[in-house]
């Protein structure tokens, strides 16, 4: 890499500038996501399959399921 853009990088950086994409789902829409995947129906199965959970927000598949491995899981209360 050049050496101007390198210091160019390092002063953005140093400016709170990161790159790459904005998150598809904001931390309030990755929360509800997951409630969403956890609860279940009075039958006992899922309520929501991933992929009515990703239309719900526009997004896809994969972008629910990374979400859902970067939370934490909720641990079932006795």
């Amino acid at each position: 890499m050049s050496e101007r853009t390198h210091d160019g990088l390092a002063a953005a950086r140093a400016r709170g500038r990161t790159g790459g994409q904005k998150p598809k789902l904001t931390p309030r829409q990755a929360k509800i996501a997951q409630q969403m995947y956890e609860e279940t129906g009075p039958d006992g199965r899922l309520a929501y399959t991933v992929e009515q959970i990703a239309a719900e927000f526009g997004v896809t598949r994969p972008t629910i399921y990374r979400h859902l491995a970067e939370m934490p899981a909720r641990t079932p209360t006795p």
